[in-house]
């Protein structure tokens, strides 16, 4: 079976890619006081986002699937002639990374490195025959990570460091039409969104508008 199309498909594509990225076709400015026209009107402006994928792991085909819709519409617009805005981000806020590092720290620290895991409800303690089969250090092995790299991810800030990049290279080979220096992360590694949304609710609470729970809640 001759795959000779296939791969000449996937150069062509490359090599497209490859134009877009030295002609920045994506990267979208406010315009300059004297270029204001009907081309940058109001009316001829089209953005696009898309929620924040959380990087506790590779992108997968639900997120691919998501975000041809976003895809698809900012390259309508594009065709339409209007001006097409698309940033991206990634999400690292929250408890799953954190949950996940220690559970790695843990399972170093009860089974060695590499750990060696127990197999079967007899070697487990009954405290530990609850989570069988949810151990983190096959998960990360099942995404093709050595030993070696798992060990560093009991740090939560290496998982910032390590999957937004792949994610990024991900979506850039998947033809992407995003403005990749409007791109970050969030977390206080991020001073700039984090202030933002400091600010937001700080504001919210300035007006009255919470509750309280167990946590902090805008209304």
């Amino acid at each position: 079976m001759s795959f000779a199309k296939r791969d000449y498909l996937l150069e062509r594509e490359r090599e497209v890619q490859d134009m877009w990225d030295r002609e920045a076709i994506f990267q979208m400015d406010s315009p300059k006081e004297e270029e204001k026209d009907d081309y940058f009107s109001h009316k001829n402006k089209y953005f696009v986002t898309f929620p924040y994928p959380y990087m506790n792991g590779r992108l997968h085909l639900g997120h691919t699937y998501s975000i041809t819709k976003a895809e698809f519409a900012v390259g309508y617009q594009r065709l339409k002639g209007k001006r097409c805005l698309f940033p991206f981000a990634f999400h690292c806020t929250g408890m799953p990374i954190k949950a996940c590092a220690d559970k790695l720290k843990r399972e170093m620290e009860e089974f060695g490195f590499p750990p060696q895991l127990p197999l079967t409800s007899a070697q487990l303690s009954e405290e530990e025959e609850g989570h069988q089969g949810t151990f983190q250090w096959p998960i990360m092995r099942s995404l093709g990570i050595s030993d070696e790299e798992i060990k560093k991810f009991a740090e939560p800030l290496h998982w910032l460091e390590y999957f937004p990049p792949l994610a990024k290279q991900d979506l850039k080979r998947l033809g992407l039409k995003v403005d990749w220096r409007r791109s970050f992360i969030t977390t206080n590694t991020n001073p700039y969104y984090d202030s933002f949304v400091r600010w937001q609710f700080l504001t919210l609470k300035d007006r009255g508008k919470k509750a309280v729970s167990r946590r902090w809640l805008a209304l």
